[in-house]
Formats: structure tokens, sequence, C-alpha cells
């Protein structure tokens, strides 16, 4: 299953059009990138860039530091997928 990332419309609007073309257009990542009229994160769409990633908020005060904090986490979720569990 790919990893979801999803943005809202009027964030993208605001903030993070830069975010969403980079991820859509990295050719390293395999993602899917979707826009919702509202995440319901008002107060944070109003005042910076954000994203959600599986479903977790991701917050920065820029795009690009938005989008390195969506590519670590997307690392990190990646990196726990791959752990060995003992059964």
């Amino acid at each position: 299953m790919k990893p979801l990332v999803e943005f809202c419309a009027s964030n993208v609007s605001s903030y993070t059009q830069s975010v969403v073309d980079a991820l859509e257009n990295d050719p390293e990542l395999d993602v899917d990138v979707l826009e919702y009229g509202c995440l319901g994160y008002c107060g944070e769409c109003y005042m910076q860039p954000f994203a959600l990633v599986n479903g977790n908020l991701v917050q920065a005060e820029t795009a690009e530091e938005l989008l390195t904090k969506i590519k670590n986490k997307l690392r990190e979720e990646d990196e726990m997928m791959n752990l060995d569990f003992p059964l």
C-alpha cells in the first residue's frame, strides 16, 4: 500500500502548492498525494503549512521545511514497516 499525503485546498492555495508539486514529481517517491476541500484543521490551515502523512499531522514554518518533514516522516514509516518483528 502506498503512503498517503493529504493536503487542504485552502492551505495549498496559501502555502503548499510547491510541496504538492514536488511530491508528485519526485521520481524517488511512490506516494499518493490528495487534495481535499477541508481536512478539519482550520487553525493550522490558517497559520502555517501542513499536511497529513498517513493520517498524522505534519506542520512546519515554511513550505520547504514541510517538504523535508514529510520526506522524513515517510522514511521513518518505511523503516518501521521493514523491521523484523519476532512472532
